[in-house]
């Protein structure tokens, strides 16, 4: 796995970092892309991982685009002819709102600290959203003269509602933690020090429950966004099949009326 994506496990629990602290984690380089790819793709594919974690090395979560390669025109996403950018984009950045989207194993951000223009939207890619008490969020790209290039006007309106997520894309304005957890951006806000503490909790209670009902639910809700209530609710009957034939339906179901705690094989 690259350096630049650090990968710990710590059961059903898997821990990714992003390893770029000098830089403050930035994202929009296709050698992160891709480890933060290659990482993730490993990890839902192994049903022993039931819930992922990820946080950033160092005071940062991310921050989003490397500046100094946007400044110079072939050293990025940028390109000198105009139609080449749109390819880069295509084949850089916006394999990741793609990618989270298609996951199934559920992800939890654990936000230590800024969270800027991609990086913002790279937390809101995830499932859920932790923040320490010094984590800071921007949809900053119209403050760079730029527009949200990896999904943001997707992604952020459906977690915050369209009114504060146009506040927020229009103005560039930096929302602390507080603001953060008042607009539903995140879900918890927790001292720095606890915060890989509470994002440990949440996974180890999702890590508890039956692993495929835990990701056929984690698609039904990703498929929410855009389904129409028939579609969800086909959708709905064909996996509760699945997860009636399962022997982790039947291992919680006996647990309990036997008033025992159940333990799952993800059979």
């Amino acid at each position: 796995m690259s350096e630049l994506v650090r990968v710990e496990r710590e059961g059903a629990i898997a821990i990714v970092t992003l390893n770029q602290p000098e830089k403050r984690n930035p994202i929009s380089g296709l050698d992160m892309i891709d480890a933060l790819e290659a990482a993730m793709q490993s990890l839902d594919a192994d049903i022993g991982v039931r819930v992922a974690i990820l946080t950033g090395a160092g005071s940062a979560f991310s921050s989003g685009g490397d500046l100094k390669a946007m400044a110079t025109p072939g050293s990025s996403l940028r390109d000198a002819l105009p139609a080449q950018t749109r390819r880069n984009y295509r084949a850089g950045i916006q394999r990741l709102p793609l990618l989270f989207e298609a996951l199934e194993v559920p992800v939890i951000a654990a936000i230590n600290g800024p969270a800027i223009g991609a990086g913002c939207d790279l937390a809101c890619m995830c499932d859920v959203r932790i923040a320490s008490e010094s984590a800071k969020f921007a949809e900053s790209f119209v403050k760079l003269g730029i527009v949200p290039g990896d999904g943001g006007a997707w992604l952020l309106p459906r977690i915050i509602g369209f009114a504060k997520a146009s506040e927020l894309a229009l103005t560039g304005d930096l929302l602390d933690a507080t603001e953060a957890l008042a607009c539903g951006l995140v879900s918890r806000v927790v001292p720095a020090e606890r915060l890989m503490d509470e994002a440990r909790l949440v996974a180890g209670k999702i890590a508890a429950n039956p692993p495929h009902a835990v990701r056929m639910t984690k698609r039904l809700l990703r498929e929410g966004h855009r389904a129409t209530l028939a579609g969800i609710l086909e959708l709905s009957a064909a996996m509760q099949a699945l997860s009636h034939a399962t022997a982790d339906h039947n291992e919680a179901v006996g647990a309990f009326l036997d008033k025992r705690t159940p333990s799952f094989s993800g059979d």
